[in-house]
């Protein structure tokens, strides 16, 4: 199996085996937390897969006690299950996972947007437009390999953005955490050139909200999103409340 690369999307890893071995343990778990959730990202590791803790020590490059560790991290934070004396499974991805992942980002985005309306604070809307308008034409006129896992980088952005928000570490957080639930699920559907298209047009819709310093219209077009995506993905809605975000949220 392969063992991971060097660098990750947020920080350099330790660089080498010799250089592992003199680091602390703290620092060993935190590096092997990182390479383990990279690989749940990439998709290395999918929803309902089965590994070995000594296999993942083989996948990740980090000593047993670290790999251990961070296993039992990423347990605490519901991205895979320990099975005694076994190994580990990977989330389910199923359609009550879905709708409950989809549904915390939902809220972490409209109070997001609207603690940055309140203050009015700068947000890259000039940016994120014209990376959704460039998706979205690139989407239109021909799907090539490479588009799906570009598109999902597109998408994050915006979510992203809207966290900025949550400006406190504990929400912060869990926004995080979330966001590693939600790649996994992303990573069990592939992202098709319509919903590429009708992804960004909605998203586009949020900034435009967000333009024009709208927290109601911003709330709705979230929605709009939210309902849109678990339709997408073959996921029923559970009653009034499955968009998971009240009409009162932004006032």
């Amino acid at each position: 199996m392969k063992h991971l690369p060097e660098k990750r999307e947020n920080g350099s890893r330790l660089e080498n085996t010799g250089k592992r071995k003199k680091a602390s343990p703290d620092r060993l778990t935190q590096g092997a937390y990182n390479a383990l959730v990279d690989r749940l990202r990439d998709g290395e590791l999918s929803s309902g897969a089965f590994v070995t803790v000594p296999g993942l020590v083989e996948m990740l490059g980090f000593p047993l006690a670290a790999v251990r560790e961070a296993v039992k991290r990423a347990d605490a934070f519901g991205l895979l299950t320990v099975i005694p004396k076994r190994g580990v499974i990977v989330m389910d991805a199923g359609p009550e996972t879905t709708r409950a992942c989809l549904s915390l980002r939902a809220l972490f985005d409209v109070e997001g947007a609207r603690r940055l309306i309140k203050k009015g604070a700068d947000l890259p809307l000039k940016a994120l437009r014209a990376d959704h308008e460039e998706m979205l034409e690139r989407a239109q006129r021909e799907m090539t390999p490479e588009l799906p896992r570009q598109a999902i980088q597109t998408d994050l952005s915006l979510h992203d953005a809207l966290s900025v928000g949550l400006d406190t570490w504990l929400e912060a957080r869990l926004y995080d955490e979330n966001r590693n639930r939600i790649a996994i699920i992303q990573n069990t559907r592939a992202f098709v050139p319509n919903r590429i298209v009708s992804a960004m047009e909605e998203h586009l819709a949020i900034i435009a909200a967000l333009e024009a310093r709208d927290g109601e219209a911003v709330a709705e077009a979230i929605r709009f999103h939210l309902q849109s995506t678990l339709q997408w993905w073959g996921v029923p809605e559970q009653g009034t409340g499955a968009s998971g975000v009240r009409e009162d949220t932004v006032q």
